[in-house]
């Protein structure tokens, strides 16, 4: 597909993806999305995005936990 922002043309890739539910914030690995190779845009399919947030609604695993902090300028 053509990307929206450069017109260049995406690519299936893997990526870490940063998804808010219910308040929330998690970071989910090995996530298809199409990428744009020129400006790294990157495209997630609807399915994609149901099949997370039912994954992370149901009890899962999880790899480790991250500390952040939070910020404001």
């Amino acid at each position: 597909m053509k990307c929206d922002f450069c017109v260049g043309e995406t690519r299936p890739q893997r990526v870490k993806k940063q998804h808010w539910l219910r308040g929330h914030l998690y970071l989910i690995e090995n996530v298809e999305a199409d990428v744009c190779p020129e400006c790294g845009q990157r495209y997630f399919h609807t399915k994609t995005l149901d099949a997370i947030d039912r994954l992370l609604s149901n009890d899962h695993p999880v790899k480790r936990r991250l500390e952040v902090e939070i910020v404001s300028l």
